[in-house]
C-alpha cells in the first residue's frame, strides 16, 4: 500500500489574512429561505428563532492546498481501514454487532480537521455526520460581496452535492441488493422532532421524495420487526438512513432495527462495523503511532503522512496518571465511545475530581491542536471565532466541505456569529 504524496506550498497564510481581513457578510438570506423551502415546507423563519446560530452570515477561506492534504489524509486513512491486519486489531475491542459483514460502505463519514500553518490536523471521525445537506443548501446562498469572493465563489457545487447524496444512498442499496428497486427510505433518530437537526430531516425526507422514493422521518419506537421485513407505520421500510449515537444498537428501543439489521432484513446505513473501523476514538492511537502502524503492514510514505497529519493519541488506561496529570495542558480527553463534545476535556481545565473520573472510564488523550480562527463581523464589533473543517465523505471521496465557527472550548451552534459556514478555496 502506498499513497503519493502532494506538495503543500504556503497557501496557509492567504487563506489566513482572508480569514482574518475579509469580514464578509456573504450569506444571502433571501436565497436561503428559498434553498430551504423548496421542497414547500416554511422552515426558514423555525430556523432562524429556535436555532438562531444554525448558520453563520460568513465564510470560511481554506487554501488549496489544505483542501488537498485533506483529501489525501482521507485516503490514506482508508487505505489503512482496508488491511485485513487494521481491521483484525480495532474489531477485537469492538462490540460484538460490528463483527458482521456488511456490504453497504456508509454514508456521511465525516473527517473533522484543525488547520495548522503545517497543515491540517484530523481531530476525529464521525460515522453519523449531520449538516451535509444543510450546508449544501447553505452553498447555494452566497453572493459575491468582495473582490476575493467573487473570484473564488463559482467554486462552490451545493447542487451537485446534493446530486451525489442521492447516487451514494442508491450505491449503498445496490451494493446490498444489486437491482431490486430501492422504494423506501427511513431517516431514525430518537424523538427525532427535538433533535437539533431536526430540518436536516425534513430536507432529506424530500429530497428523497423528489428522487422517487417514499421517505419517513421515524423513531425507533415507530420501527417493528415481524420476522420478514422492518416495517414503519405499517410501511415496509428498505433502508434506513441511521442518524442514532446509539452506534451498536444496544438499547432497548432499538431493538427491532437491531433485529432486522442482524437478520439482513434492512440495508442499514451508517452501520455498527463502519463506527468501529472508523469513529471509535481508540483507533486514533494507532493511526498516530508509527511502530504500530508498520506492524500493521504500512508503507513508510504512508505512515509519515499519517504521523504529519493525525494527533498523537494515548489510551489513558496504558498511560501513567501522575505522568498524564503532570502534562495535562497538552491533551484533549476525550470518550473512547463517545460523539460530539459530550464528556471531552481539555486538559488545561481539569479538575482532579474530573481527571480521576477519566482515569477509570474509558478514555483517550489527544495531543491538542489549537484551532484557527475566522474574523466575524458582528453588531458589537468584529469577534474572532475558533473553527474547524468537515469533510463529508463516500467511499474515500470528499463529496462536499463545510467549516463550523464557534467560542468556547468546542463546537456548540450557541455563538452569535457561529454556526455552519461555507468553504470557498482560495487558489495558489
Amino acid at each position: 500500500m502506498s499513497i503519493p504524496s502532494v506538495s503543500f506550498p504556503d497557501g496557509f497564510s492567504s487563506a489566513s489574512s482572508l480569514n482574518r481581513d475579509c469580514a464578509c457578510l456573504s450569506v444571502d438570506h433571501a436565497a436561503l429561505q428559498t434553498a430551504l423551502e423548496e421542497g414547500g415546507a416554511e422552515m426558514y423563519g423555525e430556523i432562524m428563532q429556535t436555532r438562531p446560530h444554525l448558520f453563520s452570515n460568513t465564510v470560511v477561506f481554506v487554501g488549496e492546498p489544505c483542501m488537498l492534504r485533506m483529501a489525501e489524509l482521507i485516503r490514506a486513512i482508508e487505505a489503512v481501514v482496508a488491511l485485513p491486519a487494521y481491521q483484525e486489531r480495532v474489531l477485537d475491542y469492538a462490540p460484538a454487532i460490528a463483527r458482521r459483514p456488511v456490504a453497504a460502505q456508509s454514508v456521511f463519514q465525516g473527517y473533522d480537521f484543525h488547520l495548522e500553518a503545517a497543515g491540517p490536523r484530523l481531530i476525529e471521525i464521525n460515522t453519523n455526520a449531520g449538516g451535509a445537506l444543510l450546508n449544501a443548501r447553505l452553498a447555494r446562498a452566497q453572493r459575491d460581496c468582495c473582490g476575493p469572493m467573487a473570484a473564488i465563489l463559482p467554486r462552490q457545487q451545493g447542487e451537485s452535492a446534493e446530486e451525489a447524496f442521492v447516487a451514494m444512498f442508491r450505491e449503498e442499496w445496490r451494493r446490498a441488493r444489486a437491482d431490486v428497486p430501492l422504494k423506501t427510505i427511513a431517516i431514525v433518530d430518537r424523538v427525532p422532532q427535538e433533535q437539533y437537526m431536526a430540518p436536516e430531516f425534513e430536507l432529506f425526507r424530500q429530497l428523497f421524495e423528489a428522487n422517487g422514493i417514499a421517505a419517513r422521518i421515524a423513531d425507533p419506537a415507530d420501527l417493528v420487526w415481524d420476522g420478514v421485513a422492518l416495517n414503519c407505520r405499517g410501511e415496509k421500510i428498505d433502508l434506513v438512513y441511521n442518524r442514532l449515537t446509539d452506534f451498536a444498537l444496544e438499547a432497548p428501543e432499538n431493538a427491532a432495527l437491531r433485529a432486522a439489521y442482524e437478520a439482513d432484513g434492512v440495508v442499514l446505513t451508517p452501520h455498527p462495523r463502519a463506527h468501529a473501523l472508523y469513529a471509535d476514538k481508540r483507533n486514533l492511537v494507532l493511526l498516530s503511532n508509527e511502530a504500530m502502524l508498520a506492524e500493521l503492514g504500512v508503507d513508510a510514505a504512508t505512515r509519515a503522512l499519517l504521523l504529519s497529519g493525525v494527533p498523537r493519541t494515548l489510551l489513558v488506561a496504558d498511560e501513567s496518571p501522575e505522568s498524564l496529570w503532570q502534562e495535562r495542558r497538552r491533551w484533549f480527553f476525550k470518550p473512547a465511545a463517545g460523539f460530539g463534545s459530550r464528556a471531552a476535556y481539555r486538559g488545561d481545565k481539569l479538575t482532579k475530581r474530573v481527571f480521576e473520573e477519566i482515569v477509570q472510564g474509558n478514555y483517550i488523550a489527544q495531543e491538542i491542536v489549537p484551532p484557527s480562527e475566522r474574523r466575524v463581523a458582528h453588531h458589537e464589533g468584529a469577534r474572532d471565532m475558533k473553527l474547524d473543517l468537515r469533510c463529508y465523505v463516500y467511499g474515500g471521496e470528499v463529496q462536499l466541505t463545510a467549516a463550523r465557527l464557534y467560542q468556547g472550548q468546542t463546537t456548540n451552534f450557541r455563538t452569535p456569529g457561529g454556526g455552519f459556514a461555507s468553504v470557498l478555496v482560495v487558489p495558489v
